[in-house]
């Protein structure tokens, strides 16, 4: 079909045509071109209005295509923006595991390869080379009993599931004791997500965790327990949690002090003993109960003291009245050297006050009764 604008054009040059067939002559002629004038006039304005409408469904097309590619640029961009981030913070996380003092290891998920940090090999009483250095020997390391958990906590974080790798368990020293460790550790992973490497770091909780047992025997072995009995279970429990020789519980016997009774002996070769009274001179317990202080030896105790022949180590605290007077100390003894692992001053604070109001608790039904008997006489 023709356009209007074109079709008139063309009929008139058909007309003019046959007109000049038909009689021949200058004006048939002259109309003829008009006609043809006209009509190529109208193909250029037709024309000229196609190229407009075409030039604007390409803008139109352009201006879509261009929205469409910065839409896609920008998700692009926004992805790789959260990619950037990710492997910032993993490798912020890392830096920071590798800048802590506690163990740190390092493993090659590609190769098994391994890399232990100089305070991980020490934590297990190990030298340098004394471990081996892949997979097999870190894994050689955990507990028999946790392997399991450990490998399956480990899975869980190496397929994705778990953010972060945290489990707590137990490696084992080289004298074949263990270490209760709280394991910490991240994968970093390539552009599809996948596991390349591990690094961790393993934070020695033995501590922690002998603190929490010692709590709950001494807690329990004391619960619903009062006067002689409580300060029996209290000397009996600390020390088989602290494992020590020699425990006891005492009194002040005179007042400045200078001399204390026992409330409660215990001792690992013969258990529960008969109480006595003894001075303070020449003895560590004068400074605690002296000095109203802690004090902790942690070798050489018999050189200092003579007359502790056969401890070499103490540790003893004062208990004090809620008044502040000193009312008498907690005492243990050892044979062998001592560390650190006997200052658990959180777990001690609570059993010292429970003993002071025990104490104390005595003392008040000791006065009353001798009031009534001076009020009776």
């Amino acid at each position: 079909m023709f356009e209007p604008l074109t079709a008139a054009p063309l009929l008139g040059l058909a007309a003019s045509l046959a007109w000049a067939w038909l009689r021949p002559g200058p004006w048939p002629i002259v109309a003829a071109l008009l006609c043809a004038a006209g009509m190529v006039w109208s193909m250029r304005r037709q024309a000229a209005a196609e190229r407009a409408a075409l030039a604007a469904r390409l803008a139109l097309s352009e201006q879509r295509a261009q929205s469409q590619s910065s839409a896609v640029a920008a998700s692009e961009a926004a992805r790789s923006s959260a990619e950037a981030d990710l492997r910032a913070t993993e490798e912020r996380y890392v830096l920071a595991l590798r800048g802590s003092q506690d163990g740190l290891w390092e493993c090659d998920l590609v190769s098994g390869a391994m890399q232990f940090s100089p305070r991980w090999i020490g934590m297990l009483g190990f030298g340098a080379g004394e471990i081996g250095a892949d997979r097999a020997a870190w894994l050689a390391r955990v507990h028999g009993d946790d392997r399991a958990a450990f490998e399956a906590a480990l899975a869980r974080h190496l397929d994705g599931s778990d953010a972060r790798f945290e489990h707590e368990m137990r490696l084992v020293h080289k004298d074949g004791s263990v270490r209760s460790v709280l394991s910490r550790g991240i994968a970093l992973r390539n552009e599809h997500g996948v596991a390349y490497r591990l690094v961790g770091l393993d934070t020695d909780v033995t501590r922690l965790k002998r603190v929490q047992t010692m709590l709950d025997a001494v807690a329990e072995g004391t619960a619903g327990a009062f006067g002689e009995e409580f300060f029996r279970a209290m000397v009996r429990h600390f020390a088989r949690a602290l494992d020590v020789d020699r425990a006891f519980i005492t009194e002040c016997a005179d007042e400045p002090v200078t001399r204390v009774r026992t409330l409660a002996v215990w001792s690992a070769k013969a258990g529960h003993g008969e109480n006595f009274e003894y001075a303070l001179a020449g003895t560590p317990c004068a400074e605690v109960v002296g000095e109203g202080r802690t004090c902790f030896h942690r070798e050489g105790l018999s050189t200092l003291f003579p007359r502790e022949a056969g401890y070499e180590s103490f540790l003893g605290l004062p208990i004090v009245a809620s008044d502040g007077r000193m009312l008498g100390h907690l005492a243990f003894f050892d044979s062998r050297p001592r560390g650190e692992d006997l200052l658990v001053d959180s777990i001690y604070r609570i059993f010292l006050a429970r003993a002071a109001a025990e104490m104390e608790r005595i003392q008040a039904l000791a006065r009353l009764s001798f009031e009534r008997r001076a009020a009776a006489t």
